[in-house]
This record gives C-alpha cells, sequence and structure tokens, in this order.
C-alpha cells in the first residue's frame, strides 16, 4: 500500500543522507510510517525535500541494509515488518552511530598471545547483517556455491581493498578464503610443485608458513635479515642454493618484529627474485591502515600473490580471506579452492559482502585502529625505557630483553605474575636462532587500566632480571 506521508528534513549537523535517513526513522518510530508503507520513489522524495536523488538513494540504501525497509524489485521501497528491523538497543538514533555491545573489563589475568580488538559497533553491524542473511530467498540457501552468484562479494572485496596499490585487480582475480591463513594455503598449494618443493621464509616469521610447509610437505628454508626485512644477498644465495618456488613474506607490518620493509629493498628483493623465477607471496594480513609502500603486486603483477583478511581490521570470528592471484593466474588459484571446499557458505559470503559494503565499515575501522593506538603508547610509556620496537597502527610491539633474561624465562616469570606472552622462539625455525627477545599483542577486551597494570608487571620484571650476564 502506498502513503500519505509529507515528510519534512530532520534538523541537524551532517551530511545529507543521514538526515534523510534520520527523517525516515523518526517517522517509523512515530507512527507515521507503518509496516508495509511504501515509501515515495527517490525522485518524488528528493524534489519534495529539495535534494539530489543520490542523497536519497543513499539513505534508502542504508536504511535497507539496517532492516529498517525493504525493496522489492519493480515493486518499491517498504518499511519492513519488525522481526526484520534492527534492534533498538544497538542503534544510537541521536548520534547515527552503532552502540558497542562487548563490554571490556578489568582483570588480573591478561593474555598478551594475540590482538584482540575492540568493539567499536562492529558488533552490532555484523548481527544486522546476519539478520539480513537470514531474509534472502530459500533457494539462495539450498543450492551450491557458484562463481558467478558470488561476483558481487568479491567486487565488494575490490572495493574494499581499493585504497592500497595493488596493481591491477578485478573481481576475476580474488577468492573468498577462511581467513587469512586458508588463504596462504590455498596460494601454496597453486605454486608448489614436484615431490619435495621448498619455500623461503624470513628467519623469524609467521609460524602459519611452517604450519603450511608441513601440511603441503614443503621444506622450509629461512632467509637472514635485518631492521629493513631480507637481506638481498642472502635471498639470492638461498634460492640459489635451494632451487625454492616462492619467497613468503610479510613486508607492510612483518610479524613479529612489526618493521617494514622499505621501497628500496623491496625492488632489490624482487631483482632476486626475477632471476631466479621466484613466485612471492605477500601476507598483508596485519596491515590496519594504508601501506607505506606499493606492494609486491603492484611492482611485480605477473608473479606476485596477495593475501588479507579482516581478522586484524573487524573481527577474526567471521574467518574470511582475501587471497588474490597474479596476472593470468586466477584460474589455478579458483580451481584449488573449487576443489577442496567449492567456496565460502552463501550466508557467510552474503554477510561478508553486506559488513563490506556498509558505509560506516571504514569509519568504525579507523576507531579500532586510534583505540589500539591508544594501548600501545601506554605500553610505549611503561616498556620504553627498553629496546622496544613498535608503531601506533600495529597491535603487537616486539620487545628486545635486557641482559640477564632469556626469552622462555621472561614468558614464564611474565605468565606467573599473570601476563601472557610470546616468546621469539615460536617465530624461529626449528634449526634457527632467536633473540632474545618477545612479542606483545594488544588486548583491547580488557580495560586500559587492566592492560596498563599489566604493563607495569612486566617493567618490574624488566627492571629486575634474575641474573646479570655480561655481553
Amino acid at each position: 500500500m502506498g502513503t500519505i506521508w509529507q515528510p519534512t528534513l530532520a534538523e541537524g549537523q551532517g551530511p545529507k543522507y543521514k538526515l534523510v535517513a534520520l527523517t525516515i526513522r523518526e517517522g517509523i518510530k512515530s507512527g507515521a510510517l507503518d509496516v508495509g508503507d511504501k515509501l515515495p520513489p527517490v525522485r518524488e522524495l528528493a524534489w519534495q525535500l529539495g535534494i539530489t536523488p543520490g542523497t536519497v538513494a543513499r539513505a534508502y540504501t542504508i536504511l535497507t541494509d539496517e532492516g529498517l525497509l525493504e525493496a522489492e524489485v519493480g515493486r518499491g521501497t517498504f518499511v519492513a515488518p519488525p522481526q526484520a528491523a534492527i534492534r533498538e538497543d544497538v542503534w544510537n538514533r541521536e548520534q547515527d552511530s552503532w552502540i558497542k555491545e562487548l563490554e571490556i573489563a578489568d582483570t588480573d589475568a591478561v593474555s598478551l598471545f594475540s590482538p584482540r580488538l575492540p568493539d567499536l559497533g562492529q558488533v552490532a553491524v555484523i548481527r544486522s547483517a546476519l539478520r539480513q542473511v537470514a531474509d534472502v530467498p530459500g533457494e539462495e540457501l539450498m543450492n551450491y556455491p557458484t562463481r558467478d552468484a558470488y561476483a558481487p562479494v568479491r567486487q565488494a572485496a575490490v572495493d574494499w581493498l581499493s585504497h592500497l596499490s595493488l596493481g591491477p585487480l578485478s573481481e576475476q582475480d580474488v577468492v573468498l578464503s577462511h581467513g587469512g591463513q586458508s588463504g596462504i594455503v590455498l596460494v601454496l598449494q597453486a605454486i608448489l610443485t614436484g615431490p619435495k618443493p621448498v619455500m623461503l621464509v624470513e628467519d623469524l616469521s609467521y609460524a602459519g608458513f611452517r604450519r603450511a610447509a608441513e601440511v603441503l610437505r614443503a621444506e622450509v628454508v629461512g632467509v637472514a635479515m635485518d631492521k629493513d626485512g631480507v637481506l638481498p644477498e642472502a635471498l639470492d644465495k638461498a634460492a640459489r642454493d635451494s632451487g625454492a618456488q616462492v619467497f613468503c613474506t610479510t613486508p607492510e607490518v612483518h610479524n613479529p618484529t612489526g618493521s617494514h620493509t622499505s621501497l628500496e629493498r623491496r625492488r632489490a628483493l624482487l631483482k632476486v627474485a626475477k632471476r631466479h623465477g621466484l613466485e612471492i607471496l605477500e601476507d598483508d594480513c596485519y596491515r590496519m591502515g594504508s601501506a607505506r609502500a606499493p606492494s609486491y603486486r603492484s611492482l611485480w603483477p605477473e608473479h606476485v600473490w596477495h593475501v588479507s583478511s579482516i581478522s586484524k581490521e573487524l573481527t577474526p570470528a567471521l574467518r574470511v580471506g582475501f587471497a588474490l592471484a597474479p596476472k593470468g593466474r586466477s584460474a589455478d588459484l579458483r580451481r584449488v579452492a573449487e576443489y577442496g571446499y567449492f567456496g565460502l557458505a552463501r550466508p557467510l559470503a552474503e554477510a561478508t559482502r553486506i559488513l563490506l559494503t556498509d558505509p560506516r565499515m571504514k569509519g568504525i575501522c579507523n576507531d579500532i585502529r586510534e583505540r589500539l593506538g591508544e594501548y600501545v603508547e601506554v605500553a610505549v610509556n611503561h616498556l620504553g625505557g627498553h629496546e622496544l620496537q613498535w608503531s601506533r597502527d600495529v597491535p603487537f610491539l616486539w620487545l628486545h630483553l635486557p641482559p640477564g633474561w632469556r626469552a622462555a624465562g621472561f614468558c614464564r616469570a611474565a605468565e606467573a605474575q599473570g601476563v601472557q606472552i610470546r616468546s621469539a622462539d615460536e617465530f624461529a625455525l626449528r634449526d634457527g636462532r632467536a633473540p632474545h627477545a618477545v612479542r606483545i599483542a594488544v588486548n583491547a577486551h580488557v580495560s586500559l587500566r587492566s592492560f596498563e597494570a599489566a604493563m607495569q608487571r612486566l617493567r618490574c620484571l624488566l627492571d629486575n632480571p634474575p641474573e646479570q650476564i655480561s655481553v
């Protein structure tokens, strides 16, 4: 049915599309718009309010994504029934923002093994997306995934990554994976051949590379590095001696040290890779903001594979990642995924599309990064007197221990004080040599006060080593 609703644009500051959305919300709340009422066509409402049709269309899209409205092809836009509408307790109508649901707590026991993100609205967005998924047409819940059906999800991923320098990229180059680790395994399956494949990694590197190699029965060879990344001469020797097929690296935010590979060093390493015919797997899962240098993929698009995920930006719970194939290799990557698991579950894929296209998500990501930066600053204030590598945009810190401490002993002493951290040994190869260092991840599930107390306990340990060792 239609409606004789005659709106007046709500007063307030901010973009007009938000004021249009607020006007419609207030109309629903007051009863001027009832369930099933048809809203005016976009152009008609734009004319009534004296604004552009694009502004009205954007407001309609936002409210449809929230579940307050529902659009029917060929019929128009209607007020959704209550069960489809967003819950009142997660939406702040006055500030046009999501209300956090995950409360932080004061606690003495603090796990700093892996970064834990604060809830700055993404939980509510996820809930809204899942409610919308529950209302998709039944046939979408009764068929196998297909490449064409998932094209909008892949395009959403391309748009999500559009602020990065990734070289030529289309939705056909993207494979949706079950998180970043799944993406790494997919890429290695597409690259590695022969009975005894070899892969190169940084001397200190993400343990997931080694786990993937174990699953794929590949040999792993470590390559020496300095503060700027892998040494070109070391990569040259390792590639020549081992006959490796792929070099796995984390150039933007190195895990575990948090260091960054400069553009000059990247170009030098690319020369080595080209000389030996090495493929490059670029793990970008820990980058939370803009990249500081062009990606390897943009510098050598024919031979670089890129993996990222939403785990460090939004949530690790959904297990959604993006594996990007080099130019001309997308069919190889798709084949591995299709042979392995057909594709993401349709409800998960659709929820991902809704999340990535929600206009608020970029702002939420910025807020998350700022909040994590506050925790990093607290850590630096207490531990900065020691040899510490850190960046405000990286959700962990790398601490070189003073004389008197070994990494394993320091981790045990910290755990006895209720603080769990990772030893450098966990990032070294089995036959490699690990420095006396630890990785301290930010845990924003605990209060800033509890996190600061944990840093104070770590500083006390650092200042009082159990023994003095001359160096």
